[in-house]
C-alpha cells in the first residue's frame, strides 16, 4: 500500500467522489497535498441508537446504527482501517465505582464490536491506535483501562500501536492542511495515519473542561499529534509530555511545533485548539464518527477535573460526517451545536464546530442533518444542570461567533 484510498459516499450520494490522502506509506516525510473536504452537508446522515449496556447490548446497538448508515462493508472490503480511540488521562482510573471505559475512555467492548464488524465486511487490516503518554504498547495501556486485549489479539489481522513516537515506522508522516490551515498548515504523524485506506473516530461523548467545550469525534483527533513532538519536554523520541504547547505560550509553549504558522503563539488557548482541531481534521480526514454516549461522565473529560459526575445517555451516534456527527451527540447533551463563541458550552472559547461548517468539512445546523433511529428530543440528556447560558465573550481574532 502505497497511499490512502477513496472515501466512499453513501446512502443518497450513491457514486464514489476520491478523497485521497496523501502521505508517504510507512511514515513518508514527504509533505502531503490532503483532499478537498467534503461539502457541507454532503454526508449529512446520522444514525442515533439507544444502548443502556455494553456487551451484547451495546454491540447490537452500535450494528444497528451502522445498518442505518448502509453499512460498511462498500467502505472497509479489501481496505487497512485505522481506529483512532480515546484512551486520555494516563495512568488509568476508575471513576465512580466503574472502569475508565464506563466512565471517561473508549469502552473496549465497543472497539472489539466494531472491529469484529470490520473484519465481517473484509477489512483485510485493523489498527487500533491513540497516542498516550506511556513508554507503554498501546496493548498495556488498554488492559489497564479494562480491556479484554487478549480478546483483540485473536481477531484476524489486528495490530495495536502506541502513536507517541515513531513506533514501528522508520521516519514520521506528513499531512498538509489542504487550504492552508488556521493554525497549522501541516502536522508531523506516526506512519499509522497515513498508511491506512480508512480512518474511524471512535470516542466517548464527553464536555471537554479544558480547551474545547466538546470533546467528541473531531476533538478526538487532537491525539494523533505524537507527545514526542508536540509533547511538553519535546522534541525527543522518549518523551511522555503531554501535548499544552499545542494549548499556546501559557501552558508550556516554547516553540513553534512542526508545521506551525508563526503569529499565533499568544493566542488563548480557546482560540489555538479550536483552530487547531479543524486544521486536524482537515489534514486527516474522517471516514466514520462513532461516539460512545452509553456511560460517561459530564462536567469534563477526565478523572483530573473538579466537578465532574456520572452520566448514562444510553445512546451510541454514528456518521460518514465527523461535523455533523458531533452536532447531533451535541445536541443529545443538550446543548446547541451552533451556540456562538463564548456560550455553553464554549464558554471562553471559540466554537469549533462553526469554525469547521466554514472549512467546508461538515455541517453542525440540525435542520439540514438526516437523523436516522431514534430522535433526539426522545434521547436527549442535558449535561448542564441549568439552562443558564453566560453572554458572549470576546474572543481576538474570532473568525465566527
Amino acid at each position: 500500500m502505497t497511499r490512502p484510498c477513496s472515501r466512499r459516499h453513501f446512502l443518497r450520494l450513491a457514486a464514489t467522489a476520491p478523497l485521497a490522502v496523501h502521505a508517504g506509506c510507512g511514515g513518508s516525510s514527504s509533505t502531503s497535498s490532503s483532499p478537498s473536504p467534503t461539502p457541507s452537508g454532503a454526508d449529512a446522515t446520522v444514525a442515533l441508537v439507544r444502548a443502556n449496556a455494553y456487551g451484547g447490548v451495546g454491540s447490537a446497538a452500535l450494528r444497528e446504527a451502522l445498518q442505518l448508515l448502509g453499512g460498511v462493508g462498500a467502505l472497509v472490503r479489501g481496505k487497512t482501517v485505522t481506529i483512532k480511540v480515546n484512551m486520555t488521562g494516563w495512568p488509568m482510573q476508575p471513576l465512580f465505582g466503574r472502569s475508565p471505559g464506563e466512565s471517561y475512555v473508549t469502552n473496549g467492548e465497543l472497539a472489539f464490536a466494531l472491529a469484529d464488524i470490520f473484519i465481517e465486511n473484509g477489512a483485510t487490516r485493523i489498527r487500533i491506535v491513540d497516542s498516550e503518554a506511556a513508554a507503554l504498547p498501546l496493548e498495556d495501556v488498554l488492559a489497564a483501562a479494562g480491556w479484554d486485549v487478549s480478546a483483540l489479539q485473536a481477531l484476524p489481522n489486528l495490530e495495536m500501536e502506541n502513536t507517541r513516537n515513531l513506533g514501528q515506522g522508520s521516519r514520521y508522516a506528513t499531512l498538509a492542511v489542504p487550504d492552508g490551515g488556521r493554525i497549522f498548515s501541516s502536522f508531523e504523524v506516526n506512519h499509522s495515519y497515513a498508511d491506512t485506506d480508512v480512518f474511524v473516530s471512535l470516542c466517548k461523548m464527553k464536555e471537554h473542561a479544558t480547551a474545547a467545550g466538546l470533546t467528541l469525534s473531531m476533538k478526538n483527533l487532537f491525539g494523533i499529534t505524537p507527545n514526542s513532538l508536540y509533547g511538553l519536554g519535546g522534541p525527543a523520541e522518549d518523551n511522555l509530555g503531554y501535548r499544552g504547547p499545542i494549548h499556546g505560550q501559557a501552558e508550556g509553549w516554547t516553540r513553534l511545533l512542526p508545521g506551525e504558522k508563526p503569529g499565533f503563539e499568544t493566542q488563548p488557548v480557546g482560540v489555538r485548539v479550536p483552530r487547531t482541531i479543524v486544521d486536524e481534521n482537515l489534514a486527516r480526514p474522517v471516514h466514520l464518527a462513532v461516539v460512545d454516549g452509553v456511560r460517561t461522565i459530564r462536567g469534563g473529560e477526565g478523572w483530573w477535573n473538579t466537578g465532574i459526575a456520572a452520566i448514562d445517555p444510553g445512546v451510541i451516534v454514528a456518521g460518514w460526517n465527523p461535523v455533523a456527527t458531533d452536532a447531533v451527540a451535541a445536541a443529545v447533551m443538550g446543548f446547541d451545536p451552533r451556540a456562538p463563541n463564548g456560550t455553553t458550552p464554549f464558554e471562553n472559547r471559540e466554537n469549533h464546530l462553526l469554525i469547521a461548517e466554514q472549512a467546508g468539512l461538515g455541517t453542525a445546523d440540525l435542520t439540514r442533518i438526516e437523523v436516522r433511529g431514534a430522535a433526539i428530543a426522545d434521547v436527549r440528556t442535558p449535561f448542564r444542570a441549568s439552562s443558564w447560558r453566560p453572554q458572549p465573550l470576546p474572543l481576538p481574532g474570532a473568525p465566527v461567533g
